[in-house]
C-alpha cells in the first residue's frame, strides 16, 4: 500500500467536509434572503395576530380577527399583489415566531432595543400613540400639570410603562395601581378614581365599553412611534419594500382613515377621539 495513501484519504475527507459546509452555509443564507421570494410564491403575507384591541380584536362567535393591525396587514398585502392571512401567536412569542418563520410580519410592534437585537424593523413608522388618561366628566387634563394635584386620583395597571412614567410625571398627585387592565377600569366605573392612565387607544376602546369620562392626551404630549417585525435577513429587499408602503399609508392619511374606521365598528366617532398621526397628537 503507498504510505500516501491514508493522507490522501484524510485530505479527501476533508475537502468533502468543506464542501459540505459551505452547501449547508449556502442553504441558510438563502433561507434568510427568501421571506419576500416566499411571499410572492405563495401569494400570500402571514401576519402575526394576538389579542389587543383596537389593534387585534377576534369575534368570539365567528372566530374572525378585525382590528386595526389587520386592516394594515390588508392593505400592505393589496399592495403587494397578495393575499393576507392572519396567524394567531402571542406577543411574547411575536419574535420568537418572525424568527422561526412561521409569520412574515407584526403590526403594532414597538421597535425597543432589545427587540432589534433579534428581529428587525422598516424605518418609517407604522403608527404613533400616546400617554393619555381617560378623565372622568368635569376633569380637564390639558396639560400634565391639570392632574399632578393630591386630590387627584389616577389609576394604572401596576408594573407598566404608563405606571413608571405618571409616578415620574405627576409626583403629587395620588397613583393608584391595579392588578391589570380590567381591575383599572373597573375602578375608573366605580368611582375609586378620577381617571386611568395607558395609550390613548386602548383608552379608546375602554370608552367604548363602559361610555364614561372623555380620553384627553394631555401637553406635553409623550408620544411613541409603533412598527413592524420582520425576521431580520441579509436580503432588505422585503424591509425596503414595507417601509416604502408603510410610509406611503401614513403620509397619505390611510393610515389614519383606518383607524377612524375601525372606531366607527365601535360605535366611536373618530373625530371626537386623538388620533394615531403624530402630527395631530394632542390638538
Amino acid at each position: 500500500m503507498n504510505a500516501t495513501t491514508p493522507f490522501r484519504r484524510l485530505r479527501r475527507a476533508v475537502a468533502l467536509a468543506l464542501a459540505a459546509s459551505l452547501s449547508l452555509g449556502s442553504l441558510a443564507a438563502g433561507a434568510q434572503t427568501a421571506t419576500l421570494q416566499k411571499i410572492k410564491q405563495s401569494g400570500e403575507l402571514r401576519i402575526g395576530v394576538a389579542p389587543g384591541d383596537p389593534w387585534y380584536f377576534r369575534d368570539p362567535a365567528s372566530g374572525t380577527w378585525t382590528g386595526l393591525g389587520v386592516m394594515l396587514g390588508e392593505q400592505v398585502a393589496k399592495e403587494m399583489g397578495v393575499k393576507m392571512t392572519p396567524v394567531e401567536t402571542t406577543w411574547g412569542n411575536s419574535v420568537a415566531a418572525l424568527q422561526a418563520g412561521q409569520i412574515d410580519a407584526m403590526f403594532v410592534l414597538d421597535a425597543t432595543e432589545e427587540r432589534k437585537k433579534a428581529i428587525d424593523f422598516p424605518a418609517s413608522p407604522l403608527l404613533w400613540y400616546a400617554q393619555g388618561v381617560l378623565a372622568k366628566e368635569g376633569l380637564v387634563a390639558k396639560n400634565w400639570a391639570d392632574l399632578d394635584k393630591p386630590e387627584v386620583r389616577i389609576g394604572v395597571a401596576l408594573g407598566t410603562a404608563t405606571d413608571r412614567d405618571l409616578t415620574t410625571r405627576l409626583p403629587k398627585a395620588k397613583i393608584e395601581r391595579f392588578t391589570n387592565t380590567d381591575e383599572t377600569v373597573a375602578a375608573f366605573m366605580s368611582g375609586r378614581v378620577d381617571a386611568i392612565g395607558f395609550y390613548h387607544p386602548a383608552l379608546v376602546i375602554a370608552y367604548s365599553k363602559i361610555r364614561k369620562g372623555k380620553v384627553q392626551v394631555p401637553q406635553p404630549v409623550v408620544a411613541l412611534p409603533t412598527s413592524v417585525g420582520i425576521r431580520r435577513e441579509a436580503d432588505a429587499g422585503f424591509r425596503n419594500q414595507l417601509d416604502g408602503i408603510i410610509a406611503k399609508l401614513y403620509v397619505s392619511g390611510q393610515t389614519q382613515a383606518l383607524y377612524g374606521q375601525y372606531l366607527k365598528t365601535k360605535g366611536i366617532d373618530p373625530a371626537t377621539v386623538p388620533g394615531v398621526m403624530k402630527e395631530t397628537l394632542g390638538q
